[in-house]
Formats: structure tokens, C-alpha cells, sequence
């Protein structure tokens, strides 16, 4: 997410406590200076760390110091030429690494280096463009969307009324004979249909027109210039018409297609407008969860409401009933229902007391509590998905990239093939030639072709994370839909995340509470499960904070999937001590550690010092209710499901069997994990892999598509495609199924958009389609494509009922 304050949606007004600064004044939507202020550019960017994941973890890049990713919504976008004209823009600028911008969401991100560039300088390359940026969250942008969706409709309603009224005045012309209606009277109902659709044009039409005019002065070219081209040509050729009946173009006028067209396409816009804040903005939803203001108790001991992004960590909150908790804390008063929807994927409220701990996009459910803040901004759970989310909603699958590539030069072809079209009707009939040629400009909808893959993985997307299933790339949902195998890790995946210590084995002459501090201290710098249990044990069983039994520890330092090594004071000398796996401990010959290893059915660690072997450390584990269904649900999908662990390959066999998992390695280090998922790559195999993100980085970079799974994963840092954010292991099963179907609507609209254009682009060409037929069939195809992904916004889509 973007820093401290990043989450929180800007208010236009707070009122400050007694003796305090007011809120600042929100900024005009174009002073783009303000934003060049590192506290006010914090509010939609990010700093990013030593390597920056473009589009995956798998193609990481090194990036340095001084690097943000900012998360801007441009306002003025309607199809994927406009997405590409503004990226060209952010590419030109100087100090602008990398543009990404999605023209399903309207939303963009964009890399940039402070020492080369502002916000400023960048979002005045996009304004010249003629398109609007607006940092994400910006206190500006709902009151800037409602009053362009009012203008829509003025715009709308005003052809709607003009378009009856024309149609009036041009109906007697439909049924009378020729020669049935006198010239003059004909004459007159020309004028007439001429002034009702001045209106249409000078009012209705102008964003058309400014939009056609931004294109011509930028060279480039977007929907909206063969569209304001087809509406000037029917005017201006209609109104030839109407001032000279005996001239060229005196056959005919076309102000009745001409207003029906833009009523057409302004309906269709609108509705567009309408269904695609359903599917991208099912996810800005679950992005604008925070309040703006909260009850914070003040150094008198009273409680003053303040904006959200002054609350600081140590701050003590009011939240009431039918709030959300504004950052993680913990509870220091009260008992409450809690609905972490949003984190677990589970609807069920959970129960919150004196001590239990709350997290920020949580709501309130049942009674007012008190909260002791521990983190705020990025640091919570909820920025960190949040910063996923926004990752999702600006990435861009192939097939949608391919849609992009292919926009612009297809308007080019609609250009040459209406003229080409005019060219050969020209001869007959000028007036006539000049209808086809509108016809071909208004039938043609790139728009179509370009939403068909965004709007359903938006959608999809947005139905994910409203089941606890956070999509890290859009390009996943594409690529799952094609994986023949499943590598499931196993502590903390198949696994519940906590274990419980069963029983410990102790060198003779050892003393068992001095092992279990020695142990717990080396554990406590790892987030691994089992040190986790092992740290639990000792605190159940002795006091670690007690001095006498205190033992002196330093250079501790962690070993991915290995273990944890440091340097500890034992028996009046310091020596080397080492917690974890046989190999790393190099204790794999003793006798002891094999007879404890052969008979336990859980993980087992391992401690040594310089004498070798010390203890052993047996604990148990609980396979997920889910494990055996979900495997099952896979398998009857088509999946071949494997289990990779670095347990014992007798402890891995045993819960393999359990899970209904026949292919089972043990023993098992990252780099083992790894090359064993190249292999099944090189053979030909589509493979996802399933970790718990803690010591799985490198396999689930490797993986064709990859879940972090468990409430424990540090989602900042995640390098996998999809975050399991409940304890619901059926949640991976219910993804496979969803990503099928996204894919199945995906080529269902693809096919759609393909046809609509091969069979309405020869149609005008013959002048079987009018103008009004044409922008009747151009609403009704960008429509059936966002109507068409919607299906997929369910909340219940894909569930295998695996659970």
C-alpha cells in the first residue's frame, strides 16, 4: 500500500479538536504542485524495496533507491486507444520508469524515480493529453463522478427528447408517396428536424467532438474520432439538404438516424458506465472500507472525533457499533462481535474481548470497544491488501494486451474501409455513399473487443475477494485455468498453521528448561510454524523473561527452510548452537535423532551445539477439515495433486495419506522444491504451486501460478499470483473453478465482439445498415460484453462446497 496514510479516503472537512490544527482545505483537482509534497504524494504512492515485481515475481527487477509506484484514476478514458495514449504519454516523460494503465478500471500505475520527476510533472503530461488524473483516494474524484454521471444523463435525456420530437416531424416522409406531401410543406419539416437537433449536436455530441479534436491534436486516435466524424458527416450532410432541397445532397436528410445514434451511444455509454462500476468497483468496494474520522481519547481524558490519518500508533480509539476499526489494535475495553469478512473470507462474526486483537477494514458489529493502536497505514493487514488489490486492478492478462495492440490499428482499417466505401457509392449517390460511410464509422466497436478479457477478470477478481481470496495478477486467473498439476506444501498449508510440542528427547545430562529457552530464543527471530509452537511451549512452561534461567544469545540468523544458527553462552563458553532440520543441525547420523524421526507422525526439530545433538523436539499437527475434499474436487477437475515438505518422508506419507495425496516427497529443501516443479515443467506440465510464503519464495516465483496461503503470510512481500487470506483450503478449488469459467465468459465475449465486427463492418459497407441500426448494434456490444462478465460478480461463484 502507499504509506502511512495511503488507506485512508481524504476528507473534504474534520473539525479539529479543541486547541488543535484544522484539516487542511482540500486541494483543487488541478493544482498538481500540491502533490509534489512527499507527505501529500504518500497518500496514493508507495516507496518500493530493492527489487520491484513487474507483472510477477518471477521476472523481478532491480530497482533503487527513490522509486514509488503511484496509483492514479484517469478520468476521459473509454476504450483501450485511450489506455495506450496515455501510457505513451507517462513513457515520455523523464523520470517515468514504467506506465501501466487498464482500461477496464480506468485506473493506472506508474513507476517513477524522484530524483528525474514529480507527481506533477507526470500528470501534466497525461492532462495534455486530454485526459484527467486524479491520485487514487482522492477527496475529489466521487463528487467529480456523480456530477459527470449527471451531465451523462442531461446529455442523454436532452437526445432522447430531441430524438422523439425529430422522429415526429420525419414520419410523415416514412408513408406518404412522392408527390403526396407538398415541397414546401416537405421544406418546412426539414427545418424543423434542423433545430431539434442543434441541441443534439452542440450539446449532446460535445464530448464527442472534444474528444475527436484532443485525438487530431495529439495525432493519435481513439473511438470517439470515427464516431464524431460519422455525427458531423450526418449533420453536416443533412443540413446541405436543408438549405439547398436541389442541391447535391437535396435527396435526403438524416437527422432522424443522426439523433438516434446518439441517443443510442449515449445510453450504451451510460449503461456501460453503470455495469463497469459494478465489476471494477466491486473491488473499489472493498478498498474504501476505513472510516473518515474516529473517536480518539485526548490527553484530558476526553474523547474528540479527528480524521483517521491522525490517529498514531499508542493512540487509544471509541468505535462504535456499525464502524470499522480504522487500524490494528488491540481491545482494552469491551466485548463486541467482530465481521473480518474481508480477511478470513468467512461471513460468521468472530467474538472480540479485553485483549483480543482487532484488525483496521473489520467492522463493529454488536457494542462499542475501547482500542489501544498497534499499527497504522501500510503497516496493517488491510493496506497490504489493499496494495494487492490495486496491483490486480491496473495488470493486464495477454489476451488483454493483445486487445490493446490490435485497437488502434483496427480504427485505422474502420477509417480506410469507410472511405474506401465512399469512394464506391460515391457515383450513384453522393448523400447516400456518405450514410455508409457513417454507418461503417459508428458500427465498429474496438471497445468490445478490448473489455472483453479486463471486465471479466475484474469481475472475477472482485468475487475472489469477497470469498478470501485476494488475485495478486489478473494474468493468474489465465493462466490457472490451464494447470494439470498441483504442488501442495505442507506445514501451514495442508496443515493448520499451529502445532502443539508433544514430547521432547533430551542428550543425558541435559536439563529440559534451559533447553526449552535456549530453543525459544533461537526461534523467536523465525515466523516459521514450528517455531512458532516451540516458542508457545516454553512460554506455557517457564518464564522466558526470568534471569536465572536466561540464556545469553547473539548472531542469531535464520536459513530459509533449514533452520536458525546463533551463538550462545553454555556452560561458561560461548559455542555454536543450531535449531532445526537433521541436515542443518548435522546431527542425520546420530541414532537417537533417527529413532525420533522414524517414529514421529508430525514435524520434528532438532538443536545441537558444539558437542552435537541436544534435543529433539516431536510435535503434532492436525490436517485441515477441508485437505481430503479439496484434494478430491481438484483430482475429479482434472488436477494431479503432489505433496513437497521438508518433514520427514515418513511424517509426509502419513498426512499425504490422510489428504488422499498418492505422489509424496519428504526431506525436501526450497531448492529440492524448486527443481522438482522444473521438472514437471520441462515434461510438459502446467504447474501451480500451493506455500505457506514463508520459506516457499523461490518455488512459488518459479511456478507457473502460485498461492500464498495462511493468515501468517507477510502479503507485502508475497510472491505468488493469488493470497488465501481464511483457513478454508477449498478456497483453492473454488479459484480452479472460477478461473475456468472467467475463461470460458472471456471467450464467449472475445467470440462475440469478433463476429458482431465481421458481420456489421460488411453489412454497412453494402448500406444494409443505417446510421441508427449502426449505433444501435454498437451500444448492444459493448453492453452484452460487460453484461455478459457481471455473471462472474457473484459472490457464490465457483464454490465446490469443498468445505
Amino acid at each position: 500500500m502507499q504509506g502511512a496514510s495511503a488507506i485512508v479516503p481524504p476528507l473534504t472537512r474534520v473539525d479539529a479538536p479543541a486547541g488543535g490544527l484544522a484539516s487542511p482545505a482540500p486541494r483543487a483537482p488541478d493544482d498538481f504542485t500540491l502533490l509534489d509534497e512527499r507527505d501529500t504524494w504518500l497518500e496514493f504512492s508507495r516507496p518500493l524495496g530493492d527489487t520491484q515485481a513487474s507483472g510477477g515475481a518471477a521476472t523481478a527487477q532491480p530497482v533503487g533507491p527513490g522509486r514509488w509506484e503511484s496509483t492514479v484514476v484517469f478520468e476521459g478514458m473509454h476504450c483501450a486507444a485511450c489506455a495506450g495514449t496515455i501510457e505513451q504519454a507517462l513513457r515520455a516523460t523523464p523520470g517515468v520508469l514504467e506506465a501501466d494503465v487498464s482500461a477496464a478500471s480506468h485506473r493506472g500505475r506508474i513507476v517513477w524515480d524522484e530524483q528525474g520527476t514529480r507527481p506533477s510533472a507526470w500528470m501534466r503530461a497525461v492532462q495534455r493529453t486530454g485526459y484527467r488524473p486524479l491520485p487514487a483516494h482522492d477527496a475529489f474524484a466521487s463528487a467529480r463522478r456523480q456530477a459527470e454521471t449527471r451531465k451523462m444523463l442531461w446529455r442523454l435525456g436532452v437526445a432522447g427528447v430531441c430524438m422523439m420530437q425529430v422522429m415526429m416531424y420525419a414520419a410523415p416522409t416514412y408513408f406518404a408517396a412522392p408527390g403526396d406531401i407538398a415541397p414546401d410543406l416537405v421544406n418546412l419539416l426539414r427545418w424543423a428536424q434542423w433545430v431539434l437537433s442543434l441541441p443534439v449536436v452542440l450539446f449532446s455530441c460535445r464530448p464527442f467532438f472534444a474528444n475527436a479534436l484532443r485525438d487530431l491534436r495529439q495525432r493519435s486516435i481513439s473511438m470517439d474520432l470515427p464516431v464524431a466524424l460519422g455525427m458531423g458527416i450526418s449533420f453536416v450532410v443533412s443540413s446541405l439538404g436543408t438549405f439547398e432541397p436541389g442541391g447535391l445532397f437535396g435527396r435526403e436528410v438524416y437527422f432522424d438516424s443522426l439523433t438516434m445514434f446518439v441517443f443510442f451511444l449515449l445510453t450504451g455509454r451510460w449503461l456501460e458506465l453503470r455495469m463497469r462500476d459494478r465489476t471494477a468497483g466491486a473491488l473499489e468496494a472493498l478498498m474504501h472500507r476505513l472510516p473518515e474520522s474516529v473517536q480518539r481519547l485526548s490527553a484530558s481524558g476526553e474523547w474528540e472525533r479527528v480524521v483517521t490519518r491522525r490517529v498514531r500508533v499508542g493512540d487509544v480509539l471509541l468505535v462504535l457499533p456499525g464502524e470499522a476499526f480504522p487500524a490494528d489494535g488491540v481491545v482494552l475495553r469491551g466485548h463486541t462481535s467482530v465481521d473480518e469478512a474481508l480477511l478470513t473470507g468467512e461471513s460468521t462474526p468472530v467474538a472480540r474481548r479485553d485483549g483480543d486483537q482487532v484488525i483496521a477494514g473489520s467492522h463493529n458489529l454488536a457494542a462499542p470497544v475501547e482500542v489501544k493502536v498497534l499499527r497504522i497505514g501500510g503497516d496493517t493487514r488491510y493496506a497490504q491488501i489493499v496494495s494487492l488489490m490495486e496491483q490486480a486492478s491496473v495488470s493486464k492478462p495477454q489476451l488483454a494486451q493483445l486487445a490493446d495492440r490490435m485497437a488502434k490499428p483496427f480504427l485505422v482499417l474502420v477509417l480506410v474501409a469507410a472511405a474506401v466505401a465512399c469512394a464506391y457509392w460515391w457515383p450513384s449517390d453522393p448523400g447516400h455513399a456518405l450514410m455508409i460511410a457513417v454507418a461503417i464509422l459508428v458500427v465498429t466497436c474496438p471497445c468490445a473487443l478490448s473489455l472483453a478479457t479486463p471486465a471479466a477478470m475484474l469481475a472475477s477478481a472482485g468475487a475472489l475477494a469477497r470469498n478470501g481470496v485476494l488475485v495478486r495478477r489478473l494474468q493468474g486467473l489465465e493462466t490457472l485455468a490451464e494447470v494439470d498439476t498441483l504442488v501442495f506444501d505442507k506445514t501451514g498449508t495442508l496443515t493448520r498453521d499451529a502445532f502443539v510440542l508433544k514430547h521432547i528427547r533430551l542428550r543425558e545430562g541435559a536439563a529440559q528448561t534451559e533447553v526449552m529457552v535456549l530453543a525459544a530464543q533461537l526461534a523467536k527471530g523465525s515466523l516459521h510454524p514450528v517455531s512458532r509452537a516451540l516458542v508457545r511451549a516454553a512460554e506455557a512452561q517457564i518464564d522466558l523473561g526470568g534471569a536465572p534461567i536466561a540464556v545469553p544469545v547473539r548472531d542469531v540468523t535464520e536459513v530459509a527452510g533449514q533452520g536458525v544458527r546463533a551463538s550462545a553462552e553454555l556452560a561458561g563458553a560461548w559455542q555454536s548452537v543450531r535449531l532445526g532440520s537433521s541436515a542443518f543441525c548435522d546431527v542425520g547420523q546420530d541414532a537417537r535423532v533417527r529413532d525420533a524421526a522414524a517414529a514421529a507422525e508430525g514435524p520434528v526439530s532438532h538443536l545441537s551445539d558444539s558437542q552435537g545433538w541436544l534435543a529433539t523436539f516431536v510435535f503434532h499437527e492436525d490436517l485441515r477439515d477441508d485437505a481430503l475434499a479439496t484434494v478430491q474436487a481438484l483430482e475429479a477437475d482434472g488436477v494431479r495433486v503432489q505433496l513437497l515438505s521438508g518433514d520427514s518422508p515418513a511424517a509426509a506419507q502419513a498426512l499425504g495419506a490422510m489428504a488422499g495425496i498418492a505422489q509424496v516427497r519428504g526431506a525436501c529443501t526450497p531448492d529440492d522444491k524448486l527443481a522438482l516443479m522444473q521438472a514437471e515443467q520441462r515434461a510438459g506440465h502446467t504447474v501451480a504451486m500451493v506455500g505457506d510464503g514463508l520459506n516457499d519464495g523461490p518455488v512459488l516465483a518459479g511456478a507457473h501460478v502460485s498461492f500464498a496461503f495462511g493468515r501468517a503470510v507477510p502479503l507485502a512481500r508475497a510472491q505468488s499470483d493469488f493470497v488465501v487470506l481464511g483457513e478454508r483450503l477449498a478456497a483453492i478449488a473454488d479459484t480452479r473453478l472460477t478461473s475456468r469459467k472467467t475463461m470460458r465468459i472471456v471467450r464467449q465475449n472475445l467470440a462475440w465482439a469478433a463476429a458482431y465486427n465481421a458481420v456489421g463492418v460488411p453489412m454497412a459497407m453494402v448500406g444494409w445498415m443505417p446510421p441508427w441500426a449502426a449505433g444501435l448494434g454498437m451500444a448492444l456490444s459493448s453492453l452484452l460484453v460487460v453484461g455478459n462478465a457481471l455473471r462472474l460478480a457473484r459472490r457464490d461463484i465457483g464454490t465446490t462446497g469443498a468445505a
